[in-house]
This record gives structure tokens, sequence and C-alpha cells, in this order.
């Protein structure tokens, strides 16, 4: 039959509310879409590859590859409890392929089995990392084929391409999804879980399982998807209500969701121990005001004990640095100034508009609930935590938003389309311009990536990723040189060849030569190292994350 103006087309958006033909309408028309997607994955691709090729270990990956191999070799969940174990399980699937050797006599913590599994036991650490890091990589890709399938499926092909070229050109997707580490596998999972209960207003019978599955390999990779939870399951609900207007079966699929989930959880922790053998660890915190409840959920023992092992790290007192200030504890803006600080100035502005137009315009008003809840109490969860080391824990907000903003193709305004085009391209060659250091990254509102470290620390600008390319820097340009390094990251300098002393460890009348500090180092004002940098001269930098000095 004939389709009229007014009629709901497959997204959902009636076809008065497309963007009128012309342009990339019939550009997309003549040619389809699938080159310009995998044109941007391919971007996305090259860019991430080559930071995974060229990044030595940050700070936490060391961690996850040790726990990999353990999970690997010996079943064992003994290491790193605080974090469920699906994300280490497809890190696993990339190391398994690079065959790696540990003793298995060794005893340590988590941090000495990283620096055992990578530097002290015969492997490869380039190697090991890479392959490690890939199975991440792939996974970042995947999430982006949800990104466009997400945004398409509401205003076309236009607003699903706008929404994946935001993604793919994000410096935080790409630094992070290029890291053996577990915040954008949780972020994607989250995401593709939306996706799956949205188009579950349609399809519930198919797509609400699968969203359970989404939701718990989540819960399964980090504990922050908890958060989303109280979102998700009103939403299952809320989806088959849409489709049959029956509060059982709405009731049914809350309960589906969740106990989809659960199982998720369960499989995830037998993959690793079919045993399920588990000792609680003998300094698990007390637990106290929410930490009492966790005893109720009807997930593994070591999933809870993991919970309380979380909860005492919040009970910790940490440092902060924002906007060259260094503070004690946490700041409760701190995620959304380093957001503002972190994400391209075109990315803002057009989450901002995207975001309006999904409240604003009746046919997306429907919408807004599975996209900006889900943010929103993810992000108020985020606050709260004690920690202030970086946007990588609210890494949901460019892939969530990126969708968000593919709204403000269907208003009906030239003007808007081509703004919306000159802020993609304006995000995109910012991004572009920072390759490859995208973990620096900040936007020209705030210097660019040389000057983040003058607002931020941490895995926002240095989080030892440059070890390898201090050494290349130090053997051509400044051979025979005595080095000081103070350095923080997981790698370990002398495999690269660098031979430093520790200047905080001898009198300051000694250090002379070369000072090389971690931005983070700096940013926390050891008054030691303040005073050795106030008396030398800053003469390099390497990947805008580590400074060299000279002391005379």
């Amino acid at each position: 039959m004939t389709v009229t103006r007014g009629h709901i087309r497959r997204g959902g958006v009636r076809t008065s509310d497309a963007p009128p033909a012309g342009g990339w309408v019939d550009w997309l028309r003549r040619h389809g879409r699938w080159p310009v997607v995998a044109a941007l994955l391919a971007q996305l691709a090259v860019a991430m590859i080559t930071v995974a090729v060229q990044q030595s270990p940050t700070t936490d990956e060391p961690v996850y590859v040790g726990t990999a191999v353990v999970y690997l070799e010996q079943h064992s969940l003994r290491y790193n409890p605080e974090h469920p174990p699906l994300g280490k399980l497809v890190i696993a699937a990339g190391v398994a392929f690079a065959h790696p050797r540990l003793d298995p006599a060794f005893v340590g913590d988590e941090t000495q089995l990283g620096r055992k599994v990578l530097y002290e036991s015969g492997n490869d650490p380039a190697r090991l990392m890479l392959f490690a890091r890939l199975p991440v990589i792939v996974l970042t890709l995947l999430f982006g084929l949800v990104v466009f399938a997400f945004a398409s499926d509401l205003v076309g092909p236009v607003g699903g391409l706008l929404a994946l070229g935001l993604y793919t050109f994000s410096p935080d997707v790409i630094a992070h999804g290029s890291l053996a580490t577990l915040d954008v596998p949780v972020a994607g999972f989250l995401l593709t879980s939306v996706w799956l209960l949205w188009r579950a207003r349609r399809r519930p019978t198919l797509c609400l399982p699968l969203a359970g599955i989404a939701l718990g390999a989540a819960v399964a990779t980090k504990m922050i998807a908890l958060a989303a939870v109280p979102v998700l399951l009103p939403l299952a609900a809320l989806s088959m209500w849409h489709a049959h207007r029956t509060v059982r079966l709405a009731a049914v699929a809350t309960v589906a969701v969740a106990v989809i989930a659960i199982a998720v959880v369960w499989a995830s922790y037998l993959a690793v121990d079919p045993l399920l053998r588990w000792e609680t660890p003998p300094n698990l915190p007390a637990a106290h005001g929410l930490g009492t409840l966790v005893d109720w959920l009807p997930l593994p023992k070591p999933y809870r004990d993991g919970m309380r092992l979380q909860f005492g790290l919040e009970d910790q007192v940490w440092g902060g640095f924002l906007f060259g200030r260094h503070y004690v504890g946490a700041l409760w803006y701190y995620l959304p100034a380093a957001l503002l600080v972190k994400a391209p100035l075109g990315m803002l502005a057009l989450w901002l508009a995207g975001a309006v137009v999904l409240v604003a315009v009746p046919r997306l008003r429907p919408t807004a609930p599975y996209l900006l809840a889900p943010t929103a109490a993810l992000m108020a969860a985020t606050m709260t935590s004690n920690r202030d080391l970086g946007v990588r824990y609210v890494i949901f907000v460019p892939m969530f938003l990126a969708v968000a903003a593919a709204g403000v193709v269907v208003l009906r305004r030239r003007w808007v389309h081509i703004a919306a085009a000159v802020l993609v391209v304006f995000a995109a060659v910012s991004s572009l311009r920072t390759f490859p250091y995208y973990l620096p990254y900040s936007n020209e509102a705030f210097g660019g990536p040389s000057r983040t470290h003058l607002s931020l620390h941490d895995s926002n600008v240095d989080w030892g990723q440059d070890l390898g390319r201090l050494a290349d820097r130090l053997r051509q340009r400044y051979p025979g040189d005595r080095v000081w390094l103070v350095y923080k990251g997981g790698g370990l300098p002398s495999y690269y060849g660098i031979r430093a002393a520790d200047p905080l460890a001898a009198p300051p009348n000694q250090v002379h030569g070369l000072l090389v500090v971690s931005d983070s180092a700096v940013a926390e004002e050891d008054d030691r190292l303040v005073a050795l940098i106030a008396t030398s001269t800053p003469i390099d930098e390497v990947g805008d994350s580590i400074t060299i000095y000279r002391r005379p």
C-alpha cells in the first residue's frame, strides 16, 4: 500500500518529521548508507589499533591482564574480585592467543601479578598487551553499530550517520576503547540493552530476552551497571505495555529481564570456575549503610564480596585535581566539569541540542526515558563516588548522547541541518588533530591536549601510556644524560631500557641532569617534587603526558 505523509515509518518517526529530500538523503538513496558506515568504523579501527600498538600498559591494564591469565590457567576468582569477571573474560579471549606463561606457584597481590605476567615470566609485553586489547577494540566497533542502528531506528539513516560520526570521533571512546579495561564494555552493554528495550516496543518476544542478556553482561562486567537496573527494568515493563497494553505481561517482562540478567552474572562466574570455589578475603570491609543490603542480592557470593570491597574503596580518602587545584576528597561537580574539558565542543553542542529535541518534539518524546533516564541515573551514581580520577567513569555519556544528538535531524529547518553538519565536522577535525595521543585530549576552549594537564590529571591525561615513547625520546635526543624519573603507570621503566633513579629518594643537591615527571605526579603537588621542578627548566614533553625538565 502507499504510505502517506504522517504515517509511521520503521524507525518510529512520521514521514512528515523526516529531513527533507536532497543533499545527504538523495546521496544515501543512490549509494546506500553502508559505505559511510564502513568508512567511519574503519577510521575508528585505525585510530584504536594505532593507539593499542604504540602505548605502554596503563595503570589498570596489568591487573586485568594478569587476572585474565589466572582465569585461563588456574580457573580461580581470587584476583581482582572488586570487579565481576565478564570484562576480564573478554580480555582473556585475546590473551589466550598470546599463550602467556605464569608460574603456578606465584603468590602476591593483583598489582604484583600484573608485573609478574608482563615483565617477569618470559612473555612479550607488547604482544601480550596487543592481544589483550584487541577484543575490547572489536567490542567498541560493534557498539558503534549499535549506536548507528539505534539512531537509525529513531530518525532514519541520516541521524544514524550523525550519531555514528560523533561516536567514532569521540577522543574518549577511542582512548578507552583501545585499552584492555572495563569502562567501554560496561557502557556498551548498557547501551545495547537500552536499544533492545526500545525495539521491544514492537517485538517484545525477541528483544526483551536479548535486552536481559545485555543487561546481565553489563552487570557482570562492572558494578556501576547496577545503578542502571532500577531504570532499565521499568523500561522493560513500559515496552511490553506499549506492545500489548497488559499490566500482567508488563510485570512478567520485568521479572523475565531481571532473571535473565541474573543468570548471565552467574554464568560469568561459572565460566571461570564451574565449582565456584571462593574464599572471602580476610580484609573484607565491614558492611554499613547500603552495604548491609548486599547479602539480599541473588548474585554469587564473590560478586557480593566484591561489592563490599567497592564500598571499602569509597570509604577511603582520595585526592583530586581540577582546574589547577589539587584537593583531598571529592567534588560532586568533578565529572560534569571534566566532560566540559574532555569532549569536543561540537559534540557538547549536539549532545545538548539532541537532549532538548528528545524532550520537546512530540514524536521523539517516548524515546527520552530510554536515552536520558539511564544516562541521568548513571551520572548521579558516578558523581557520588569519592574517586575523582577521570571521565572514563562516564564513558557512557558519549555513547548515549551520540544517539540522542541524532534527534536534531527531525527539525525541518535547513540551517539546523547545516549547523549539525558543521558541528560534526568540527568535532571530527578536533579529534583527528590529537591523533594518536587521545588520552590527554581536551577541547580548544581549554587549550587542547598540550594543556590538559593544567586542568585535569590521572586517566584524563597521564595514565602511564607513554613509557615506551619516553624511552625512544631519551635514546634519540638525550643519550648519555643522567635521568631522574617520577613515573605513574603500569609499565616497568627498566624493561624499556630506561635507566633512572628516583629523585624523591635522593637529597635535592644531588639531583642534576634530566628530571622526567609524569604529569599526574606533578598534579599531586608533592612538596619535594614541587621544589625540584621549581629549580628546573622544562625542555621537552612526550605524548602530552610526560614532561622532561633539565636541572642544573
